[in-house]
């Protein structure tokens, strides 16, 4: 044979090999082709919030409004899911570790600022394993006694729990809540003396502070707010930023002489860390134009709620000072979790 002949036959491609490596050029074109291909825009199928307490609270109650109201914006269903347990703990790790694309969110409260102080072993991290999306609104709190007291101000009642340390006691609807560590900071703030008998809820609490078997009580204003009219109790103080309206009359601490004393139940929502920056944006300025419209506004109100909304930021830096301000709380108090 030949030695041309035969080189050619030895060296010349065989056909499945050519078959395949042009079969390899053209994988590799359509993951190019693909690779430059803009994402489906968002949402591109249905959305699930995540709510991490029970079935009626507000924070479910706004998720399934919003939800609803969002279903007719974006003609994509919206399932609630809710997973309470651990204060609020147990649906957050759940979103945590949810995929980053904004189908999956996080309807949650005021706890998830406090969680972390009880909690110092989560398994996520309550900053850094979210994106913060929009601040829904907040309720105000106050401080509150029974009539028989016979208090008529703040100071009065302070002088008396100053004196008798230790031998008044206030309620709250249960160990760890915002209601008990709003009160061990402003004993901390005042210098005031009380000791915490915690209840399983707010409505055993309620009873007995009107009652006279416990001498106060931080409340929020909404939820009391029957109580005080009928002068069932007594309101001191208000802990917003300015005065209740359903109250103008009871100043806020900031007035009383402590400027820093601003305490309120809040309710927000968050994404999984890593939700791409434009699907942040699309879903605060979609839910922005929502708490805008009357029936929104006044949904919220009902809950004792006022809306706030606002760019991303807003609620970042909410929920920065409010883990800083608890921890802090939390270690001076030596509190723990149930």
């Amino acid at each position: 044979m030949p030695f041309a002949h035969a080189f050619e036959k030895r060296h010349h491609p065989r056909p499945w090999l050519r078959a395949l490596g042009w079969g390899v050029l053209g994988l590799l074109s359509s993951l190019a082709a693909w690779a430059q291909t803009p994402a489906s825009p968002f949402p591109n199928r249905n959305l699930t919030f995540v709510v991490p307490f029970t079935p009626g609270t507000t924070a479910d109650a706004l998720a399934r409004m919003l939800g609803a109201k969002l279903n007719e914006r974006w003609s994509v269903a919206v399932v609630t899911e809710n997973r309470p347990g651990a204060s609020g703990a147990i649906g957050a790790e759940a979103v945590s570790k949810a995929a980053p694309t904004g189908h999956t969110l996080l309807f949650t409260a005021t706890s998830h600022g406090t969680v972390p102080a009880l909690r110092p072993k989560l398994p996520f991290d309550p900053i850094k394993g979210f994106e913060p999306v929009v601040l829904l609104g907040n309720s105000a709190l106050g401080l509150v006694v029974p009539p028989s007291l016979g208090m008529k101000t703040f100071a009065d009642w302070l002088a008396s729990a100053r004196a008798k340390s230790g031998q008044m006691h206030y309620a709250s609807p249960g160990n760890g809540v915002v209601q008990h560590l709003a009160m061990e900071w402003l004993m901390q703030e005042t210098g005031a003396r009380l000791t915490h008998v915690p209840y399983k809820g707010a409505a055993g609490a309620m009873t007995d502070l009107m009652g006279g078997h416990v001498q106060a009580s931080i409340v929020s204003v909404h939820t009391s707010s029957q109580a005080i009219h009928s002068g069932q109790l007594q309101m001191l103080a208000v802990m917003g930023e300015e005065r209740s309206a359903a109250f103008p009359k009871v100043p806020t601490l900031k007035e009383l002489g402590w400027p820093n004393m601003v305490v309120d139940t809040w309710y927000g929502v968050f994404a999984p860390a890593g939700t791409p920056p434009e699907v942040v944006a699309k879903i605060n300025a979609e839910i922005n134009q929502l708490l805008l419209l009357p029936d929104v506004r006044e949904a919220l109100a009902k809950q004792g709620l006022t809306a706030i909304g606002g760019k991303p930021d807003r609620l970042a830096q909410l929920l920065s000072r409010e883990v800083q301000r608890w921890r802090q709380v939390v270690a001076s108090a030596h509190i723990q979790a149930d």
